[in-house]
């Protein structure tokens, strides 16, 4: 099974970019115990190093959709800024939600194409009045119809009529492609802050002995138990 999963900063701040990279490498660490394979399909890097506005991933594995459940919706980083040494503020914000790549593509058959001869009203003399020449032809897989009657015989308007229905077959999943690439961009605008789903955190070993981050570690840890 194979997932893709779109992380992003949204709008917020050079911190968000920064706690995304940092979740990123969590996410991918906490895959491959559970026996997992990842792979970054896209990133838009940040405007400071190791930082990324985006990342698109791809999980693969039997678990993966269970394991991008749990990854999905409002994740926090929680540490102090590296860039703004003054700032109280340690809670940093990701969004993570499941996406669709890409459409998949219509494969036309005429085979696929129900052609029926059918009657129309309107000019077009004793001929059409007496014969069936037109051309009702319907694609099975999309239901898309249409209805032919603009040549006096029946084996021209039924070329005519599946060249249509291949154009409105192709049209339709272009503007699905389309569809699809919307949605992931909208991704970017829901990032919610507060009330996250996950929070994660450096681990203290990492840090300084009764630096300032070590302080930030044991509240965080006191807030969790109460």
């Amino acid at each position: 099974m194979s997932v893709h999963l779109l992380m992003s900063a949204g709008r917020g701040p050079q911190e968000c970019a920064w706690a995304l990279a940092r979740l990123l490498r969590r996410l991918e660490a906490d895959a491959t115990r559970r026996g997992l394979t990842t792979r970054r399909v896209e990133t838009v890097p940040g405007d400071r190093p190791d930082t990324y506005r985006s990342v698109l991933i791809q999980i693969l594995g039997a678990d993966a959709e269970a394991f991008s459940a749990s990854w999905t919706g409002t994740l926090c980083w929680q540490a102090p800024s590296p860039y703004r040494a003054g700032t109280g503020r340690k809670n940093w914000y990701v969004t993570a939600r499941p996406c669709q790549l890409d459409s998949p593509a219509t494969t036309f058959a005429e085979g696929d194409v129900d052609v029926v001869a059918c009657r129309t009203g309107g000019p077009g003399g004793q001929h059409r009045n007496k014969a069936s020449t037109a051309v009702r032809a319907t694609h099975r897989p999309s239901g898309i119809v249409v209805v032919v009657d603009t040549e006096r015989q029946y084996s021209l308007n039924r070329r005519i009529a599946i060249q249509l229905l291949r154009q409105r077959v192709e049209h339709r999943d272009e503007a699905a492609r389309s569809a699809v690439t919307t949605a992931r961009w909208r991704l970017h605008d829901e990032l919610v802050r507060g009330d996250p789903t996950r929070v994660e955190r450096p681990d203290p070993s990492s840090w300084p002995p009764g630096g300032r981050r070590g302080r930030a570690t044991r509240r965080g840890r006191r807030a969790e138990t109460r």
